[in-house]
């Protein structure tokens, strides 16, 4: 991969200026396909080329044929005078590295609407972690609050795409690291919930990772970024956050009671709530600053599935879903959400090379009862690293002053590769002070949820909170949250 930053000057243009030309599609997931809707209704025929072709795509009575980006699909974009790449291909790929050389525009479909939006009325959400929680609610607010809202980008809805065309006073995108590349513009107000390493495959190494995901708070047009003060990583990289910052903490505004109908559990959802309503104050919402306005236009608002979801309980043992968790930061955040509660911890999937490290520490310094079941992939190696964490005789500082300990019990460790909660070893030296249980490897989700249950029993949690994707065993993390599900069913 090259390592070229993105963060300069990209290219300007928007859906309008790609009218007669002609424009290649590379990659056709969901937008692709919004764009290709688009690049219709502009009417071209574009190239249509993808590394994995399922057949022809298009209406039913014009089917287009798809190239193989290997068989004859980069000479094909090669011949075109602008190629839309969907945001699932790298940015840092030779093939876009040799279009570029070539003169040939790489751009993408959201910075191409982007171009050409009134950006007064669109607010970008960005962050590892929250982002999809925090633009669902903001909009939800607008809503409430009297306003026609779209909330899309890498939450769902396409804003450019013809078919979800229609009337609205403002957008809510939110933006993942991967389209953050793309956007030469920037809204005036951004925001920004989370930062930790993620998708290092995509950008090609972790400090690269963050510039690419800040980038959407700096291009033309920006103005302020609201970022979460809680972050040390992001409070370390101010200065990529464009012209003005304004921070907002968990700890902000204590009585904001504004946001119980919201019905979001754990101090990260309280920082996401708080930083909606500062977008909201920052684009001059009328009622963004009256708290009975807001709590009034709270009430309603479902939250998102698989982020912290309860889907069932039995036994007195209460079953969570957070499969959207695919690192760390989430996972860290979805521990804090049940304090003093006894959780057996469900992690593992897909293996990305994340560093494992904060979440052994957090899980070992825990003061509540902590029973770890790993999964593959990466099962393997958080177990390794939860080991090594359990051996250490004295905790890390922070972590030690983050997580309560008052509560501690004595550990009951599992021996490596074990299937049973029966099948204990000694216990560690860290461990036997904090409420860590012990680790084990277990083959699939479903053994993990049944030694799981039977851990939490007679009333702790069994929660669903991979810090990994899904990627191999399951299509995405929809189809592993309703596996869970399915297994939770099954222990009756």
């Amino acid at each position: 991969m090259s390592s070229v930053p993105t963060t300069g000057p990209r290219p300007k243009l928007s859906w309008s200026d790609l009218a007669g030309t002609r424009a290649g599609i590379w990659g056709l997931g969901r937008e692709g396909h919004a764009n290709l809707r688009k690049l219709l209704a502009l009417g071209a025929e574009p190239v249509l080329v993808d590394d994995r072709p399922a057949g022809p795509v298009g209406p039913a009575d014009s089917r287009r044929p798809v190239l193989a980006t290997a068989e004859g699909g980069l000479a094909a974009l090669q011949r075109c005078d602008v190629v839309v790449k969907t945001p699932g291909l790298s940015r840092y790929r030779p093939e876009v590295a040799h279009l570029t050389r070539q003169g040939i525009p790489v751009v993408g479909g959201l910075g191409l609407w982007l171009a050409e939006a009134d950006l007064q009325r669109v607010l970008c959400v960005t962050g590892t972690k929250g982002k999809s929680t925090t633009s669902s609610l903001t909009g939800h607010l607008l809503t409430g609050l009297g306003y026609r809202c779209m909330v899309g980008g890498n939450i769902g809805a396409v804003p450019y795409d013809p078919a979800n065309a229609g009337e609205f006073d403002f957008w809510v995108i939110e933006v993942s690291s991967y389209q953050a590349t793309d956007l030469p513009v920037s809204p005036p107000v951004v925001a920004v919930t989370s930062l930790h390493p993620d998708h290092l495959d995509w950008h090609g190494g972790v400090e690269q990772y963050y510039r690419d995901k800040l980038s959407a708070c700096s291009q033309l047009g920006a103005e302020l970024t609201v970022a979460n003060g809680d972050s040390a990583l992001i409070r370390e990289r101010a200065a990529l956050l464009g012209p003005r910052v304004e921070w907002v903490r968990e700890q902000d505004d204590p009585g904001a009671g504004w946001m119980d109908p919201l019905g979001l559990p754990g101090r990260h959802n309280r920082r996401n709530a708080l930083i909606a309503r500062r977008c909201l104050v920052a684009l001059g919402i009328p009622g963004a600053a009256d708290a009975a306005a807001l709590r009034a236009a709270a009430a309603g608002y479902q939250p998102l599935p698989s982020r912290l979801t309860p889907v069932g309980a039995a036994s007195g043992v209460t079953f969570v879903d957070d499969s959207l968790s695919t690192n760390v930061l989430p996972t860290l955040a979805a521990l804090d959400a049940f304090p003093g509660r006894r959780i057996a911890l469900i992690v593992g999937g897909h293996d990305r090379g994340i560093d494992y490290a904060p979440l052994a520490a957090a899980v070992t310094t825990r003061g509540a009862p902590t029973y770890v079941l790993t999964l593959p992939d990466s099962g393997p190696r958080i177990r390794a690293q939860l080991e090594a964490a359990a051996l250490s005789p004295v905790p890390p500082p922070a972590l030690a002053q983050r997580h309560e300990t008052g509560n501690s019990v004595r550990s009951n460790a599992m021996k490596p590769g074990s299937h049973s909660v029966e099948d204990t070893a000694s216990p560690p030296a860290l461990a036997s002070r904090t409420g860590f249980a012990g680790v084990t490897d277990c083959p699939d989700l479903a053994a993990a949820v049944a030694a799981g249950y039977r851990w939490a029993q007679p009333d702790g949690i069994v929660l669903l909170s991979p810090a990994a994707p899904s990627f191999g065993v399951f299509k995405d993390y929809r189809d592993r949250a309703e596996a869970f599900a399915r297994a939770v069913r099954g222990l009756s």
